[in-house]
């Protein structure tokens, strides 16, 4: 059969999307106290008039603890009516939401948090600058209740769509890496063992949502770090998730947001923009030793495609291409690869309505440049430097209709942590 066009309608799960390309998870930045804020219905709104078929909330911590930056949103009473709201905005548009589900582990921010960074086993984070301590069976017991509590929400909220995230050593993910995981109990050791926490959270997801909205899994290929999970252990894992019958689609990643950043971005380091946006003493230690822990790979269009392939060869799950994608050459190119769907981040932010400008013209690229110094940005609200030159938040946040929550205002109370993508 002929590949099917990247702006043709695609089946995923239970959901038809108008055509085959998602704005992948970004962390937006532009959540306060847990709660949707206006400036953050308006960031995916943009999307959704720019054509894409869904868009990606990101990241919505499926518990206190597991929040990569204290305000994220939480999956709270009061957090539900913003949640609505964005939904009806962006079905609004004509395009399907997803929310970007998990829990931090060892990547979640300890002191917003006033918890513990939890890991399969203790372990120093260089680049934070804290400690995270060994989860109990009982802490992974209730993480996995919550990643199904929070797909119900998910439901109940609109989405059309949730993607579990199991990549960049976030907790599924740590648990999944031999250099991170020395545990000897039932979740460490062998590969079963130490994917053990990824199937009962993807199977709790399941069985919380059945097939009334899609679900996806974010998952590492590959960590980008000697020693850690790379992509022949991936192969079985995808295989088994396949088997327990708990998804949709997969979408393969790599990097580690705890050993190596920015494996998965390829590109430049702008390390003096993340020395801007840092507290003391991080702050100094970037402009120190930021160059030996953030280090530089070369981009190149499609950059996570010959390594897909290799788990698209070894499941029948619909697949969705992520890394690179920046021009329709690279979409028919995964198209007649087997992948059925698409995702684009830094190219949407430069350009959201890009989709729309490809369908008119399909010579048209993208005009990213891989500068990569929309990373820091997310400590302000995620953007292209290129385009908007914000440095505070916009003055504008303020609740959406129907949201009960207090508004959010623009300040510098915000702490530097890690963010999810």
């Amino acid at each position: 059969m002929s590949a099917p066009d990247v702006f043709s309608p695609g089946r995923l799960g239970p959901v038809t999307l108008r055509n085959r390309t998602i704005k992948a998870a970004t962390y937006e930045g532009l959540s306060h106290r847990g709660r949707v804020t206006q400036d953050l219905i308006d960031f995916h709104v943009a999307y959704a008039r720019g054509g894409v078929g869904m868009t990606t909330v990101a990241y919505l911590a499926v518990d206190r603890d597991g929040r990569t930056d204290r305000h994220q949103v939480l999956w709270t009473d009061e957090a539900m009516p913003g949640l609505r709201a964005l939904t009806d905005a962006v079905h609004a548009e004509g395009a399907a939401v997803s929310a970007q589900i998990g829990h931090g582990g060892p990547v979640a921010e300890p002191r917003g948090n006033r918890a513990p960074a939890l890991a399969p086993s203790a372990r120093y984070n260089v680049i934070a600058m804290n400690r995270s301590q060994e989860a109990t069976v009982a802490d992974l017991d209730r993480i996995v209740a919550a990643h199904g509590r929070a797909a119900a929400r998910a439901v109940e909220a609109g989405f059309d769509a949730v993607e579990v995230h199991l990549g960049h050593n976030y907790l599924a993910s740590a648990f999944l890496s031999p250099k991170l995981n020395h545990r000897e109990d039932g979740y460490g050791g062998g590969l079963r063992n130490r994917a053990r926490l990824a199937r009962e959270i993807m199977r709790a997801v399941r069985d919380a949502v059945g097939d009334r909205i899609a679900i996806v899994a974010k998952m590492n290929m590959d960590d980008g770090a000697p020693g850690g999970f790379w992509l022949d252990e991936a192969i079985p894992v995808a295989q088994w998730l396949e088997a327990d019958g708990t998804l949709d689609a997969l979408e393969m990643t790599s990097g580690s947001s705890l050993l190596n950043p920015m494996y998965l971005f390829k590109g430049d380091v702008p390390l003096d923009e993340f020395a801007g946006v840092m507290p003391q003493p991080v702050k100094a230690g970037v402009k120190l030793i930021g160059h030996r822990l953030l280090k530089s790979y070369p981009y190149s269009d499609g950059f996570l495609l010959e390594d897909a392939k290799q788990i698209r060869a070894a499941v029948d799950l619909p697949m969705i291409l992520l890394g690179g994608v920046t021009s329709r050459a690279v979409m028919d190119t995964a198209m007649a690869e087997g992948f059925g769907f698409v995702a684009m981040a830094r190219a949407l932010l430069r350009e959201p309505d890009l989709v729309h400008r490809m369908q008119a013209d399909a010579d048209r690229t993208s005009l990213c440049i891989h500068c990569n110094k929309c990373m820091p940005t997310n400590y302000t609200g995620t953007r292209c430097v290129l385009v908007d030159r914000r440095t505070t938040r916009s003055a504008s946040w303020g609740k959406p209709e129907g949201y009960a929550g207090t508004p959010a205002e623009p300040s510098g109370e915000w702490d530097a942590s890690h963010r999810a993508g």
